[in-house]
Parts: C-alpha cells; structure tokens; sequence
C-alpha cells in the first residue's frame, strides 16, 4: 500500500535503500566533521596563524570549485551509487594519510593542505551524485519528506559531530580524532555498497563543452530554479555571520569557549527541529512565499542577533535563523529534484552545490573583511539590511518562484536537447 506525502511521519524509512542511505550520510558527516575539527586544532597549533586557518577552508574550496560541473556530468553519465563509494573511499584515504601525518609527528602544514585538495576534489564528485541519488531511493510523492529527512541527517551530524571530535581530540590528541574519522569513513563505504539501487547511465548525450555547462544552461532556462538557488545565493553570502562568531563570543557577548560552542551549535539546531517537522508534516501550499518569508526571517534574526548583548537572545536569534534557513533549504532542494529531469540532475545539483560552496566560502570572507574595516557589529547589521533588500528585489524580479504552490506538483520541463561544441555560448549563458 503506497505512503502519500501527507502520511505517517518517516514513513520514507519502509524503503530499505533510503535507510540504507540515511546511515551512511550520517557517519559520512560526522567524519568529516570530526575531522574538521581536527585538522583545525592541529594547524593552529602548528603554525599560530590564523591565515593558516583560512588557507585549510581554501584548499578545499578550490578543487570543489574547479571540478564540480564535471562531477555533475560524471552524476549523469555512470552510476551514482559506484561515485559515491569511490569518493568516500578516496576520503578514507585522506583520514588516513592525515592519521599517518600525525602518528609520523610531520610538522610542516603543506601536507595537511595537500591532503585537503584531494579532499575537496572527492568532494566535489561526492556532492553532485548524492544529491541525484535521493529520487531514485523514495517514490515521487515522498520526495519533499524525504528531503527534509536528509536535511536532519546532516544537521544532526553537524551538532554531534564537533563534539565527539572534540573528545576524541582531548582523549587521544589528532591521533584519536582522525582514526575516528577514518572508521566512519570506512562504515560509509560499507553502507554505500550495500545499497541495491543502480541508478545506470542517467544521460546518454555525448561528452562535450557543451554538455558539461548544460546545467548552466538549464537552471537559467527554469526561471523558479535560478531565483531560488540565487536568492540562498546572496542572501547567505550577504547575511552569514559564522566567521564573526568567535569575535561575538568574546568581545561583544563577553563568554568564553563554551559560549562560542552554544552559539555555532544553535543555527544548527534550529535547522533540525525545522527539518524533523517538515519529515513529520509536508509543506503544503503556496511553497514560494514561504521561502521568501524564510529568508526575510532568516534576515531579520541575523539583525537581532547582530545589535544584541545577551547571550540568551543571541541564542535564540541564531536558532530562528538556523530554522528559518532549512525553510528556504527545503523547498530549494524539492523544486531542484521534481524540476529536473533525471537525466539532467548530476549537472544541475552540481550548479547548486556551486553556489552554496561560493555563497558559504565568499560569504565568511565577505563577513571578515568588512569586520577588519568597520567592525563585527555593522558588517553583521549591514549583512542582515543586504539580505532584507535581496528578498524584495527577487520577490519582485522571480513572480514564477512567488506562485509555486505545493511543490509535490512540480514537474520538469523536456529534456534540453544535445548541443554541439561550437554552441555552448546560447546554452550557458
């Protein structure tokens, strides 16, 4: 008997892949977020730079930059399930090398950075092939729960996952943290390969210029898919105050380390408590205003937190932002999967996978350069004002996003036709 989007809550998790695949997301996350936290501690205790610490985030961004839009066509053209095992045994190999490093007491930082560009190159075809995957693991009807599962699989892991790195760390120093994150990294293999989806050759165009921009090409065409993608685009790049949350904590909330842990948790949390109430209870109707009324919150929160001097409140305001965000994460990704071809979704995630890595890697930078010049205080106030305008501009620039209803309804456009490499110019744009 078949489950209905407004059935009981989790009812995805009859499906056994989708289970299946849930696991595996979960200890994939929390490795890399264990190992993270690692990798932070030790380069900072290497080197004493806090530049150091930005060249770690760069090293990844970089390669995933470089090679996502191929990682897309690779999503599109083998099967996702055999990507993603590859690309997390590669990621077992850098916990490893990283567990090597420490054990052999290497001091010189370069490795850590070279390690993390093969990271973010595995990263960057991980990324495109999962977020395709999903929609073959669950019936249509229950896609918009079933990303709301996925979006608490990954917030989940991302609260618990600096803690138990932060343990492992003090127990065992990098040592202990990064054979954690090696046994995680192996147990995803292991969950990865026990699914009995193949997903097969999505795409049969042939390999071109013009094929690998494609995606490019589409979500410029589908007009609610490049407002919605943008939208987070900028409103995160403009709004995002993670970066500033260390100088919040000290200087203007006056609380320690343990305060700067309850304030990086407390987005996170929020974005779970939202995503288990959507896996219990759809969205429903009118799903494009919703997201523009998310992100206006979203905008709104990040203001209050940025002129507030109470740690309680500050909490609070993060927590709404953190909710408020999965809101518009929701609905994006739904729109991304029911809109998008089959054939077309290793491309067309890679697409947005870009801009969430620019609008989450520009956005820190953006948020630290305008501290260093006016303050902590006005970048994030300033940021939080950007992002209030950006909802206006594309709620009045993107009519098609503000009238999608119910996103179960969504359905793709025809499959873009195969371009030869003299004409990617028209399909890219």
């Amino acid at each position: 008997m078949s489950v209905t989007a407004a059935g009981p809550a989790f009812s995805v998790f009859r499906h056994r892949d989708f289970r299946t695949y849930q696991i595996a997301r979960l200890c994939a996350v929390l490795a890399m977020q264990i190992e993270s936290v690692a990798i932070g501690w030790q380069v900072y205790d290497m080197t004493g730079s806090a530049l150091a610490l930005g060249y770690t985030g760069l090293a990844q961004f970089v390669p995933f930059l470089t090679f996502c839009l191929l990682g897309g066509q690779a999503a599109d053209r083998f099967d996702r399930r055999s990507i993603l095992a590859i690309c997390q045994g590669v990621m077992l190999l850098c916990s490893l090398a990283l567990l090597s490093f420490s054990l052999g007491h290497i001091t010189d930082v370069r490795f850590v950075y070279g390690v993390l560009i093969l990271f973010g190159t595995a990263r960057a075809f991980y990324a495109p092939a999962g977020s395709a995957l999903t929609p073959h693991l669950v019936p249509k009807n229950e896609l918009t729960r079933a990303v709301a599962v996925n979006s608490t699989t990954w917030q989940v892991a991302t609260i618990a996952g600096p803690a138990v790195g932060g343990v492992l760390y003090g127990w065992a120093g990098p040592t202990g943290a990064y054979l954690g994150s090696a046994a995680l990294c192996a147990l995803t293999v292991v969950w990865i390969l026990s699914l009995k989806v193949r997903t097969g050759r999505a795409s049969s165009q042939p390999l071109s210029f013009g094929t690998l921009v494609a995606g490019l090409g589409f979500v410029r065409r589908q007009r609610m898919l490049l407002g919605s993608i943008t939208l987070d685009l900028f409103a995160v790049l403009l709004g995002g105050a993670v970066a500033l949350l260390p100088i919040y904590a000290k200087d203007v909330l006056h609380t320690g380390p343990w305060g700067l842990g309850l304030l990086r948790c407390a987005p996170a949390a929020g974005a779970a408590l939202t995503a288990v109430a959507f896996a219990m209870k759809p969205l429903g109707g009118k799903a494009g205003w919703k997201m523009f009324a998310a992100v206006a919150i979203f905008g709104a929160a990040t203001l209050v937190f940025g002129v507030s001097r109470s740690l309680p409140l500050s909490l609070l305001a993060l927590a709404v932002a953190g909710a408020a965000d999965m809101v518009s994460v929701v609905v994006r990704h739904t729109l991304e999967l029911m809109a998008t071809p089959d054939e077309m979704r290793g491309r067309v995630g890679a697409v947005n996978m870009m801009c969430i890595g620019a609008s989450n890697e520009l956005g820190e930078f953006r948020a630290g350069w305008l501290a260093e010049h006016v303050g902590a205080v006005p970048a994030v106030v300033a940021g939080a004002v950007g992002t209030l305008v950006v909802v206006v501009l594309w709620s009045w620039g993107f009519p098609e996003l503000r009238k999608v209803d119910r996103l179960e309804l969504t359905t793709a456009e025809p499959s873009p036709k195969p371009q030869t490499p003299e004409a990617p110019a028209a399909q890219a744009g």
